[in-house]
């Protein structure tokens, strides 16, 4: 059993600093500009013998409207409310701010149990912030460097406390195991079986600013979870939500909006863009979202065929349908457009969906789970050899300098995604349209759509045939 630790603050004290460093990993993204995370995400924390969550928060504004930043705090307050105990960071060196004195007074209130840390404590200049803190009326502040990793004997002796008595070393090690697996990452390469199916589908949201990812993963979990509202390019960091559907786990991530590279100057853009692209690299099935009214463009496609060179699976989410009139011709563009840009992965799944009124999103899931479902597929070596003989029978490689090459074997190495080792007497003179020809073969012979699929050459005799 673990406890929840939720870290609360001002912008810029250092809050996603110490998120990394009790995750121990770089998970939230970090950088000098105030307000750059915007939603709370949670991870395994593991520190000094002690396992908890620990989630990272927006900074706090003295903010109540409808704003961003009045958006941003409810988020906060959410998140406040389900925790055990709650961290509230100041920095020393800056001393105690009029705003720090403002949610000081909010935090004695709060039903959840709140510990003073003074970050950046490193050094004499955070003395005199030190020694203020204390007017603050949170007890005694306990200082730390959440960059430089000081002070954390300190912190782990004011949680322990708040640890659930039987979690024992058994418990922490299991946790500690989760802690290590944090974020979207590839389940193997062994045939699905009882155990993995347990193991939750790792599921990236990406697309471009402002077409409904925040608000598709809101819509997918009951739940205002990620923030939301009009104005393009809200997310920034990766969020991860844990996530059932009927007897299948998730790992749901809603990434940054991704604009086309010459459009992206920010520094901070840039971390949550690259932040986007490792999501993108240890999902299962990536979900680009894209917007109803402007399908396929220039940049979607690019989303799309990096996504397949990666090799995970893809499935094409058109958002905001409900608005869309002719909805026949719609469709008809978006398969012209699949076939001009992606014709080489023939049959990606596309469904069409309102995120914000919820429709169609079980359509979406049991698409997502089809397709993870073929990504993971694995065929038998004698059903490919007679496969590859049938193709051979029927349409040979071409000659080349009046010579044929030889295909002698055939054998699948590896699922997600699928590839497949084919052992040729000359692998560099086997022309690329016939591997092509392979492989569209390949997919229509033992239904494999929608995924990428590769081929390996390899030269050399039949490792399986007898010695």
């Amino acid at each position: 059993m673990s406890f929840t630790v939720v870290l609360v603050g001002r912008p810029n004290v250092g809050k996603s600093t110490l998120f990394n460093r009790l995750a121990g990993k770089k998970l939230a993204l970090v950088d000098d500009t105030p307000g750059v995370t915007r939603d709370w995400r949670s991870a395994p924390g593991w520190v000094g013998g002690l396992s908890f969550t620990v989630v990272d928060t927006a900074g706090l504004e003295d903010v109540t409207d409808d704003s961003m930043e009045a958006r941003m705090r409810r988020q906060t307050e959410m998140a406040l409310e389900r925790a055990d105990v709650a961290l509230f960071i100041i920095d020393a060196r800056a001393g105690v701010t009029p705003l720090d004195r403002h949610f000081a007074s909010i935090l004695r209130k709060s039903k959840t149990p709140v510990l003073l840390v003074a970050n950046k404590s490193e050094g004499k200049a955070s003395k005199s912030g030190l020694y203020e803190s204390y007017e603050l009326g949170l007890g005694d502040p306990i200082p730390l460097s959440a960059e430089h990793g000081e002070g954390m004997a300190d912190l782990v002796e004011a949680l322990l406390p708040y640890a659930p008595k039987e979690d024992d070393e058994a418990e922490v090690d299991a946790v500690a195991v989760e802690a290590s697996d944090e974020g979207p990452v590839p389940i193997g390469d062994q045939p699905e079986t009882e155990a993995d199916r347990s193991k939750p589908i790792q599921i990236a949201i990406v697309g471009r600013p402002n077409v409904g990812k925040s608000t598709l993963l809101n819509s997918l979990v009951g739940e205002e979870r990620v923030l939301t509202g009009p104005e393009a390019g809200m997310t920034r960091d990766a969020i991860s939500v844990d996530w059932q559907w009927r007897d299948r786990r998730f790992k749901l991530v809603d990434t940054a909006g991704m604009r086309r590279r010459a459009r992206v100057d920010e520094k901070v853009e840039k971390l949550a863009v690259a932040d986007t692209l490792r999501v993108i690299r240890m999902a299962n099935v990536v979900m680009l979202v894209v917007d109803a009214e402007a399908i396929l463009d220039k940049q979607d496609l690019n989303i799309a065929r990096m996504v397949i060179s990666e090799g995970r699976s893809l499935v094409i989410v058109v958002n905001k349908w409900d608005i869309v009139e002719d909805r026949a011709m719609a469709l008809r563009q978006v398969e012209d457009k699949l076939e001009a840009a992606l014709g080489y992965i023939k049959g990606v799944k596309v469904v069409t969906i309102s995120a914000l009124k919820g429709h169609k999103l079980d359509t979406l899931l049991d698409a997502v789970v089809d397709t993870y479902t073929v990504w993971n597929r694995r065929i038998p070596t004698s059903q490919l050899n007679r496969w590859i003989e049938g193709v051979l029978d029927h349409h040979p490689p071409p000659l080349i300098e009046g010579r044929r090459v030889k295909i002698r074997y055939v054998t699948q190495v590896k699922s997600r995604p699928p590839t497949f080792a084919l052992f040729v007497n000359k692998p560099l003179e086997l022309p690329e349209s016939y591997q092509r020809y392979l492989t569209g073969h390949l997919r229509d012979s033992f239904d494999l759509p929608g995924v990428p699929l590769r081929l390996l050459l390899r030269k050399g005799k039949n490792p399986f045939a007898d010695e």
